[in-house]
Order: structure tokens, then sequence, then C-alpha cells
């Protein structure tokens, strides 16, 4: 048997393992984004007959300054997020890649945010936070005593701590696993020159993690679009659409105000947008990922 068979053979063994795959692409994502994209050009309450209109719905919702707000608030948080999340991240994953047992035990710890739920974070959070009966309150601290969920500016950055904590120990699971997959031959040749944690760190440990940077910033990009579950239960994009994103825009429009063909032109606007900036983020990372092995040697 000649080795093109054998290639052929491999190749369409490898097809038919794609399909099931595929095909479950298929059922849950590209058939419903094609039935919203029909709704969007609809008249429907949720209920009643759906009645075309044409492109009204992207008409009203692309000259509505709501839009360009919740844009923005989307935007903001993202940009937040990822300034907070990013080094954080980098430093625990860095931390728990060591092998000591301690740190073992503190990774269990991290890790725990995972385990809860959005809508369970941020009823405790905004429990905690409540300016009269919550943890400043009960334990005399005034600089606690705030109005986190009712000042603008305190809403921003309460939303942005809040979702930094649940989602930091993910992204520190990644980078711990990058860090550990960096070859110690590295630091050996660095600590024979003479090169201290400090220098190794940003020599060798930065640029061996670009590409894993690159993967994070992409799930924080995509998070940050479909951001929902824990400001519709935190804020409810309060005080005054302070933190009204664009998820929970198409949200309220859809279920509160019975505007789904509105609601349906916003969730193919999260995606657009939400694909672009994850492409533009893969670009910065070029074109081979295997350079990265290079990279800090």
């Amino acid at each position: 048997m000649t080795s093109g068979s054998v290639s052929a053979r491999q190749h369409g063994s490898l097809a038919w393992l794609v399909l099931p795959a595929l095909a479950f692409f298929a059922a849950f994502g590209v058939i419903p984004l094609i039935g919203v994209l029909l709704l969007s050009f609809t008249s429907w309450n949720g209920i009643g007959e759906i009645t075309p209109i044409g492109f009204d719905n992207w008409v009203s919702v692309l000259s509505d300054p709501g839009l360009v707000h919740s844009l923005g608030v989307t935007f903001l948080i993202m940009a937040l997020s990822w300034l907070v999340q990013t080094p954080m991240s980098i430093l625990v994953g860095v931390f728990i890649a060591g092998h000591q047992r301690y740190r073992t035990v503190l990774a269990v710890l991290y890790f725990t945010p995972l385990l809860l739920s959005s809508a369970a974070i941020a009823i405790t959070y905004k429990a905690l936070l409540d300016p009269n009966f919550g943890l400043g309150a009960s334990l005399g601290i005034p600089l606690l005593v705030q109005n986190w969920l009712g000042d603008p500016v305190l809403a921003i950055a309460t939303v942005v701590f809040v979702v930094s904590w649940q989602f930091i120990p993910f992204h520190s699971l990644i980078y711990q696993g990058a860090v550990r997959q960096i070859p110690a031959s590295l630091y050996e040749a660095a600590r024979i020159d003479g090169a201290g944690r400090v220098r190794q760190f940003f020599s060798i440990t930065l640029p061996q993690l670009k590409y894993t940077l690159i993967t994070s910033s992409t799930m924080i990009v995509a998070g940050s679009m479909t951001l929902f579950d824990l400001i519709f239960v935190l804020t409810l994009g309060g005080p005054s659409d302070a933190t009204r994103v664009l998820a929970l825009d198409m949200y309220l429009r859809g279920f509160r105000g019975n505007m789904m063909g509105p609601a349906s032109v916003i969730a193919l606007i999260i995606v657009v947008v939400a694909v672009l900036l994850a492409m533009g983020v893969q670009r910065m990372g070029g074109k081979d990922a295997n350079e990265s092995r290079l990279e800090g040697a």
C-alpha cells in the first residue's frame, strides 16, 4: 500500500470524526443564528403573529442613542476587566505553577469561585455591599459603607471587581498550564547567566506566555460581549443605565418590552462585534503560534 493511499484513508477517517462536531455546531449555532437574522426583519411580541416589516427594526435600533450607550458601557467593562484580570491571572498562574504542596492547597482555594453560579455570586455581593445592612455597616468600617450600586462610577467599578473575582481563577488555570510547559532549560541557562527571578519572569516567562495571553484575551472579549446574568441580578443595568450592557439591553427589549425584532438586531450586533474583536485579538498573535517557543530563549 502506497503512502498516498494511507494518507487519503487517514484524512477520510478524520473527516468522519469531524462530522458530529459540525452537525452539533450547525444545529445549535448556525441554524439559530439564521433564525435570529430572519426574525430581525419582523415584528413579533413573542406570542402573537410574526409580521415582516423589512428594515424598520434595523433603522430604529441603529438610530437609537441607547445602542451607542450600551455599546460604550460594554467596551468600558471589557477594557477594565482585561486590565484587572490579565495581570492578576498571570501572577496567580505563575505562582501556583510551582510544585510546592502549599501551592496546591492555595490553588484549590483560588478556584472556588469557579464552582459558584453568576447569579449566586451577584446575590451574595449585593447583600455584602448594601450600605445599610452589608458588610461595611456590620463591621463599622466607614470606607466600606458606600452606595456601591447606586453611584454610576462605583457601580461600574463594582461590576468589574465582581466579574474579575469570578473569572481570574479560570484564566489563572490557563496560565498555570502554560507556565508548566515552558522548558526548564531556559531557566537553567538564565540562572547560569546570573538572571534573578524578576529578570527571568520578564525575559522568559512573559514572552513564552504570548499566545496564552492571546487566548485568554479572546475569552475575556467574548465573555464581556455576552455578560448578562451577573449584571442582571446585581444592578439590572442601573443606576440610570450606567451598567446597561448590550446583552442586558437585548434582554430588556425582547423579554421586558416584548420587541423580539429589535432584540434580534442587537443579538446580531453582539455576534458581529464579538467576532471582529476576537479576530483582531488573534491577529495580534501573528500567523505562527509555534514561534512562541523561540521567544525568550
